[in-house]
């Protein structure tokens, strides 16, 4: 069988479905905390390294795009994958040989090694499996990118399904399956990830039945977190939902050959793609110094810091905020659960909406950070002046997610694709470091003051409503930033639809 885009594209998937185990970090905390003697400030500090890992992905980018350019490695896209597959068993491996007791209590140092080891091997997979992609799918790579981070983010939630299933309770047990199911899962497939944009011309019914199986998941996943917060599942109940979930998972290989077929059978035309690589323009294609020396990166990393890092330290904080709100642990649980869920259809949807809009007509990417921004002020707002964490949750977890799809092709349309991952990971540490400012220095100071001023702790609208005021501030002058973005790319989008036209 010949080996497609579209089986290329179902093994990116399956890879991205394994590989979010940093969205996990909830379920073995508690159990590195009490073995390894931690409080609360140094486990605090080892899940910093965590987003720190997770988040620069230089390293990858600098990798894939020397494999990629190299003639030496022209199928080196397993180069990628292995250092990933290598880091990510090494360091969940190491946490667990510490929480066994098979070794010796390692120094915080060193578990912190391990836990950016682990998270900073997602940087790796992601990379490739974005950029590639892009390239295969250069008409619509709103909708592609929208469609593997929408996976990536469900990845935790189905990953901590199989853990119930097969180990019920036992959160050392998690700890070896990730070190061992997502690097095999990998393995398995990375031969099958290649670069091949071929036929565009029907591309987007196929990548429609993609986006409505992530779809699907995403609501059953929903309804089965709700479930499980509100009844206690028995054995039988967890097998049957976690093989209707694994049955979801592999159906993408049925499009994929479905649209194999289509392809083989009515062979069209290959369509000159709508956003073509900068060398088919004969323009230059950017390195990473390069875009670094433009305004147009600084305007994207700042509107990243805004939107991203006072997301994430929401995100981040959003238990403590709903115990000074007074909701109950079961609602707390819930709201926790399905950030997830938001997270994801923020990232699908902005990859699919963003697409229309730009084939429709022509308008910019970077006005849907814009948009996303006036929307989290309105959320910051909610959860600040009302108390309502229900709906102030989901508008932060959509728009938050929603940016790790615009940012990411917005990167490949300005900058180029060539050296894309190298440059959109190096945009991507404005989440780790907004999310640092704004989780200690906003949140954090704000917080603990109100709290000794209480006697400890702080509950009422006033804990949180100055650090949320704070928030939709940052986000104001992040809309102007991006707004300025929008303006300057006016040429460049505008030329994207004169080419749709011309094909």
């Amino acid at each position: 069988m010949e080996n497609s885009k579209w089986l290329s594209t179902v093994a990116i998937i399956w890879i991205q479905i394994t590989s979010g185990a940093a969205y996990t970090f909830g379920i073995y905390s508690a159990i590195l905390k009490s073995s390894q003697g931690y409080d609360q400030t140094t486990l605090n500090t080892v899940s910093v390294f965590k987003d720190i890992g997770g988040n620069i992905g230089v390293l990858a980018g600098l990798l894939y795009s020397a494999v990629t350019s190299s003639s030496r490695f022209r199928s080196g896209l397993w180069l990628v994958y292995l250092a990933g597959v290598v880091q990510f068993f090494t360091g969940y491996f190491f946490i667990w040989l510490a929480v066994t007791g098979v070794i010796d209590r390692p120094p915080v140092l060193f578990m912190c090694l391990f836990m950016f080891m682990a998270a900073h091997a997602q940087t790796f997979f992601s990379t490739t499996n974005i950029v590639v992609a892009v390239r295969n799918f250069p008409d619509y790579s709103g909708t592609s990118v929208g469609i593997m981070k929408g996976f990536v983010g469900l990845s935790g939630a189905i990953l901590i399904q199989i853990y119930h299933t097969l180990f019920g309770d036992n959160p050392t047990s998690f700890l070896l399956m990730l070190a061992v199911f997502p690097a095999l899962v990998c393995l398995a497939t990375m031969s099958l990830v290649h670069v091949n944009p071929s036929n565009t011309s029907n591309d987007k019914p196929h990548l429609n039945r993609f986006s409505l199986i992530a779809l699907i998941i995403a609501t059953f996943l929903m309804i089965i977190i709700i479930l499980q917060n509100i009844f206690t599942f028995p054995s039988w109940a967890h097998i049957l939902t976690t093989t209707i979930l694994v049955i979801m998972a592999l159906s993408p290989l049925q499009v994929a050959l479905t649209a194999q077929r289509s392809e083989q059978r009515s062979p069209s035309p290959v369509m000159a793609p709508l956003i073509t690589t900068l060398e088919d323009q004969n323009e230059v294609e950017m390195n990473l110094l390069q875009a670094m020396s433009t305004i147009n990166f600084w305007l994207l990393f700042l509107a990243m810091v805004c939107i991203m890092g006072s997301g994430l330290a929401t995100i981040n904080n959003i238990t403590q905020i709903g115990e000074s709100l007074d909701y109950s642990t079961v609602e707390i649980d819930t709201m926790v659960s399905l950030m997830n869920i938001w997270n994801f259809l923020g990232r699908f949807g902005a990859g699919f909406v963003s697409d229309l809009f730009l084939h429709k007509y022509g308008g910019g990417r970077p006005l849907f950070i814009s948009l996303t921004q006036l929307a989290m002020v309105v959320g910051y707002l909610t959860i600040g002046f009302s108390g309502n964490l229900y709906i102030g949750s989901v508008i932060v977890g959509v728009c938050y997610g929603s940016q790790w799809s615009l940012m990411p092709t917005i990167t490949s349309e300005i900058f180029g694709v060539k050296h894309m991952g190298t440059i959109f990971n190096t945009i991507a540490a404005a989440s780790p470091m907004g999310s640092y400012i704004f989780s200690v220095q906003v949140i954090g100071n704000i917080y603990d003051r109100k709290a000794k001023a209480s006697g400890g702790s702080c509950h009422g609208l006033h804990c949180f409503r100055l650090s949320f005021s704070i928030f939709s501030a940052v986000c104001g002058f992040g809309i102007i930033v991006s707004l300025v973005l929008f303006l300057r790319t006016r040429g460049l989008y505008a030329s994207i639809l004169q080419r749709r036209l011309k094909g």
